[in-house]
């Protein structure tokens, strides 16, 4: 570690270096896939996760996915679900990217442009709430969902 950062908070740390916080670097890894997949760099079959919007009225770049209707939570975590909005809402310049590398650099620009968007709100995040029956040594903890959370 770098004895100047030591004292700082990890958002504060990451400002000061300049890098990415682990949910961003997962969001990237997941649209970077999907550019892969969409554009045919994959091995893994387009018609497998997604499926183009074909609506006349989206807004946005001409690659947009149409989300399917989930009846059970457990299916919004899935990658083919959980990356949809996030790549919808991606400019056409980063959707419509020549190469891969060309995309990477659009994903950073976009990044550096809007703070924020890489992470996705619309997906409820579970966070661990401790609870405390009266002695100092026995804590449990409940598992609590907020949109909120970032």
């Amino acid at each position: 570690m770098v004895p100047e950062l030591r004292n700082l908070s990890y958002n504060e740390r990451l400002d000061c270096l300049k890098l990415w916080s682990l949910e961003e670097r997962r969001v990237r890894a997941d649209l970077i896939e999907v550019y892969k997949i969409v554009h045919g760099l994959s091995p893994i079959a387009f018609e497998d996760f997604f499926e183009f919007d074909k609506s006349e009225r989206t807004r946005g770049h001409s690659f947009k996915l149409r989300k399917q209707q989930c009846r059970l939570d457990l299916r919004l975590h899935f990658f083919s679900e959980r990356v949809i909005n996030l790549w919808n809402k991606l400019d056409d310049q980063t959707a419509a990217s020549t190469s891969l590398n060309c995309f990477k650099s659009n994903l950073t620009r976009l990044r550096n442009s809007s703070m924020g968007l890489f992470l996705d709100t619309s997906v409820q995040r579970p966070y661990a709430v401790p609870i405390v029956d009266g002695t100092a040594a026995s804590v449990s903890y409940l598992l609590r969902f907020d949109v909120s959370l970032k």
